[in-house]
């Protein structure tokens, strides 16, 4: 179940409740065990944030690169 959640819930901001919500119900633990993780949320959000941020920037170099895009991060030439 939360491998399925996962999917759908990375460009969403704070998307983790949710879904902390759909799987706490789904394995039969009360909803009410949100309130614990609601204090950390904010923290654990933004490093999910930076690192579907970084992920994404190192496909689109990759892709770049597979494409035969040449100075991806290289400096750009004065012509």
């Amino acid at each position: 179940m939360a491998l399925v959640t996962s999917i759908g819930v990375a460009a969403i901001p704070s998307p983790s409740l949710v879904a902390i919500a759909i799987i706490l119900a789904s394995i039969g633990l009360p909803v009410e065990a949100i309130g614990l993780i609601l204090a950390v949320d904010r923290i654990l959000d933004m490093c999910r944030t930076a690192v579907n941020v970084f992920s994404d920037a190192c496909g689109a170099v990759i892709i770049a690169r597979l494409s035969g895009e040449k100075d991806v991060l290289g400096e750009p030439s004065l012509r």
